[in-house]
């Protein structure tokens, strides 16, 4: 009770801050960052190096009411294979800009629903990106599988590829929040989607859950965890629902009225917690939890613990280009987002350009900044050497920077001349904490609650 009574005196259960997966976040990305500027940042990149690869497909057959990505209903094929030609063009357009033998670490397909195109567009697809990028080393090829739309025909052209790595989003195995959410998607269904994962070799799955969800309560989501644990998946990411209908239109569909409080989000997290850890499970950053023998837990042990657009990575490349409509691409100079409407970004493919409409270029304090942040995101603490070694600073200009973080959370953080540090108690806090770090004005967007 004491616990809880100090994380709500901080602020804890009223505040809405940024998840950190960039930053400057997306809200603040503007229309300065063009095409020009994205060949530009593309040119840059080294022969031989490796890179990462997102490619976004954004159709889904039914829109889930809380999902607030960039997606688009269709029940037809035409649309998702006229889309994934656009695709090969616009990797096409990629090879063209690029220095030689660049290669892959990671490929990642996301969505919407990537599993939606058909099996011959899938080794189409990944034919034309394998052969023009091949994996480097270690690499990983992953791909966000519903198990509503998977069948063993489009299981054996993922498997063909080369796929290393499935992700499986469950969001809740309760049959009426299911029904509330708008993701109807059975035990069952989800089993059989993970059988055939298996039954090819695919060692590797990731699952994605939720917690405030509405109707949602500590038995509920044990139920829940302890259905997914028996599914034995090495990387869980524990997600907060983010209940933003000013910016997801679809989610007015649930009633803000079945949503548990903060004070009960906070305990909803912890009781899915405690069951993964029992499990056997790793914590990871502030919401995953991996295999002792997976990637994530190794680079968390390692240090080598990375923050990107899908949550937590090991990957360790410097780039990540994104392609399809919306993607955002991550270079040392800075972001590049596509146009976000799906026409726009095909006009643009078929006239030969990339579709980039906004971003940002890192000024020299964004970078101190972003790295303060993901340090704190992935470790919990920002180590003084590494900042003095490679940001320039001085023990006294590092005290100032922590000083006002010390001042408002107190004994949550620890500082002294190694550096700041989150102990385990004021964990939770860990979003507001990087909050404090965060230069740029909050008022000109909106974010999910900080619990």
């Amino acid at each position: 009770m004491e616990q809880q009574s100090q994380l709500q005196r901080l602020g804890l259960f009223d505040a809405r801050v940024p998840r950190y997966t960039s930053y400057p976040t997306a809200p603040h990305f503007s229309n300065s960052i063009g095409e020009s500027r994205f060949r530009e940042w593309i040119s840059a990149i080294p022969a031989g190096d490796s890179i990462s690869l997102y490619m976004h497909v954004p159709f889904c057959r039914r829109l889930c009411w809380f999902c607030a990505c960039r997606t688009q209903g269709t029940q037809s094929e035409d649309p998702v294979r006229a889309y994934a030609q656009t695709l090969l063009d616009e990797l096409a357009l990629l090879k063209a800009s690029l220095a030689p033998g660049v290669k892959l670490s990671r490929l990642h397909w996301g969505g919407g629903t990537p599993t939606l195109m058909p099996a011959d567009v899938i080794r189409t697809v990944a034919g034309a990106v394998l052969s023009e990028f091949p994996l480097a080393e270690g690499a990983e090829f992953s791909v966000e599988i519903d198990p509503n739309e998977i069948d063993e025909t489009r299981m054996d052209a993922l498997a063909e590829a080369g796929l290393t790595r499935a992700s499986i989003g469950v969001q809740d195995f309760d049959p009426e929040i299911q029904k509330v959410i708008g993701r109807e998607q059975s035990y069952a269904i989800t089993k059989r989607a993970i059988d055939m994962i298996r039954d090819r070799g695919i060692a590797s799955l990731n699952a994605d859950i939720l917690y405030g969800l509405p109707h949602q309560d500590p038995w509920r989501i044990s139920r829940t965890v302890e259905q997914l644990i028996a599914l034995n998946p090495d990387r869980v990411a524990l997600y907060g629902y983010a209940h933003v209908p000013w910016m997801a239109k679809r989610q007015v569909m649930i009633p803000s009225e079945t949503l548990p409080d903060p004070h009960q989000r906070l305990r909803l997290f912890e009781v899915a917690r405690e069951l993964f850890l029992d499990a056997g499970y790793d914590e990871i950053g502030i919401d995953h939890f991996a295999r002792p023998s997976d990637g994530l837990a190794e680079a968390q042990q390692a240090g080598r613990l990375r923050r990107n657009f899908q949550g937590y990575t090991d990957d360790q490349a410097n780039v990540l280009i994104g392609l399809g409509a919306s993607s955002i691409s991550r270079f040392p100079q800075g972001y590049a987002q596509n146009s976000p409407a799906t026409g726009s970004h095909v006009g643009a493919i078929r006239d030969g350009r990339f579709s980039t409409t906004r971003g940002h270029a890192f000024s020299a304090e964004d970078i101190w900044r972003a790295r303060m942040i993901e340090a704190l995101m992935c470790d919990f603490e920002i180590r003084a050497d590494e900042f003095i070694r490679d940001h320039g600073f001085t023990p006294e200009t590092l005290a100032q920077v922590f000083a006002p973080i010390s001042r408002q959370f107190g004994m949550m953080v620890h500082v002294d001349d190694r550096g700041l540090r989150i102990p385990p108690q004021g964990r939770a806090l860990t979003r507001m904490i990087a909050r404090m770090l965060d230069a740029y004005d909050m008022a000109a967007s909106g974010h999910s609650t900080a619990i």
